[in-house]
């Protein structure tokens, strides 16, 4: 595909120029068609697939959290992970990732999950797959999307320095592999779902990522959205 044509910020295009180059990327721009042919309802919304890029710049990454899927419900998915619309009810692993800033950095709970301002903030709120058909989870795994992303932790492991990645549950930690820790700082935790029996509980990522940030000379995040 011609890179030109994808609808992403410009330093990511830049950054990505190869990855948007290549045959698998046509591949996904296919099978993406084929499907909304076919009237399949698939998540998120076209304009909110590279969200996550285009609220966070490539220039301004500090901190990556990596999600798996988009939700696959109507209206939740906005192109960041573990985040949704105003309007929506807030899914149970970002209650819990709430009810761990509330004990971590006594951030008060939000009535909504909009983590816009966290992405505004250099947080790449990325998941490996960007899309999904309605209520079946897992349904693009297999279609080019990992392909992809993996060479964007890849991108961003070899080409930064400092940054600071949020690996939550097994599946995010079996993306470590990407990221050289010689250059970059990796913070690990069970999975903030219920199903993970609130393991996820007192990581601390939170302060511990400030104080990364702290010791770096960057800014830090406020957490509060």
């Amino acid at each position: 595909m011609n890179p030109d044509h994808v609808q992403i910020e410009a330093s990511w295009k830049e950054a990505l120029r190869e990855e948007f180059s290549k045959p698998y990327f046509d591949s996904i721009v296919s099978h993406l068609k084929s499907e909304k042919s076919k009237a399949k309802r698939i998540y998120p919304p076209g304009p909110l697939i590279f969200n996550a890029f285009n609220l966070t710049p490539y220039d301004q990454v500090k901190v990556i959290i990596i999600g798996q899927d988009p939700y696959h419900n109507i209206g939740q998915a906005m192109g960041l992970c573990f985040s949704v619309p105003k309007n929506v009810r807030t899914p149970a692993s970002l209650k819990n990732i709430y009810k761990e800033l509330a004990d971590d950095v006594n951030m008060s709970i939000p009535n909504h999950g909009d983590l816009t301002q966290w992405a505004e903030q250099g947080i790449f709120l990325l998941n490996a797959m960007l899309t999904v058909e309605h209520n079946q989870p897992g349904s693009h795994k297999n279609i080019g999307w990992q392909t992809f992303t993996d060479a964007v932790i890849s991108q961003l492991s070899e080409h930064k320095q400092n940054l600071v990645f949020m690996l939550w549950g097994n599946f995010a930690k079996s993306k470590k592999t990407l990221i050289d820790e010689t250059k970059h700082y990796v913070l690990e935790a069970a999975h903030p779902s219920p199903l993970a029996r609130n393991a996820f509980m007192g990581c601390k990522h939170f302060s511990k990522c400030n104080e990364i940030l702290r010791k770096i000379g960057k800014e830090e995040i406020n957490w509060q959205v």
